[in-house]
């Protein structure tokens, strides 16, 4: 069971220490579930983390599929983010996708001022490839 982001925004909000945010980051990506071995492949890879983070993406038939993803990586922190960013992309339609601002999340969370930049860069390598995929996705079916 993923916790929505709406959840992690509430929770987020009662925590008023970094170190409380950066503990609950890293339960929530205890919380992911288990990512298969056979999928941790090159293709599934995110270039440009530092950690290994791996992504894959299921999406619906339609015009405007829902794309479900599922991701891990190698770091408790950066499994964390990856679960806020599966929170806040997955089980989305591909245009909805498109037209959410990660940047506006992670400003609100407050944890674009609290990440190293190497951790900044592979988040929006992250979001970079799931907007990627959706745009793909809607190109298959136009």
């Amino acid at each position: 069971m993923t916790t929505s982001i709406q959840t992690i925004r509430d929770d987020f909000s009662l925590l008023d220490e970094w170190e409380d945010r950066y503990r609950y980051v890293i339960e929530l990506g205890e919380g992911l579930p288990p990512f298969p071995e056979e999928e941790r492949t090159a293709a599934n890879k995110v270039p440009g983390c530092v950690s290994q983070v791996w992504l894959t993406t299921e999406q619906r038939a339609g015009t405007d599929p829902v794309i479900s993803f599922q991701g891990d990586s190698d770091a408790h922190i950066v499994r964390g983010l990856v679960a806020i960013m599966l929170a806040l992309f997955s089980g989305r339609h591909a245009s909805e996708i498109q037209n959410t601002d990660a940047e506006a999340t992670l400003k609100e969370l407050g944890l674009d001022e609290h990440l190293s930049p190497q951790r900044a860069n592979g988040l929006r390598s992250m979001v970079k490839r799931i907007k990627r995929d959706a745009e793909a996705a809607l190109k298959q079916t136009a």
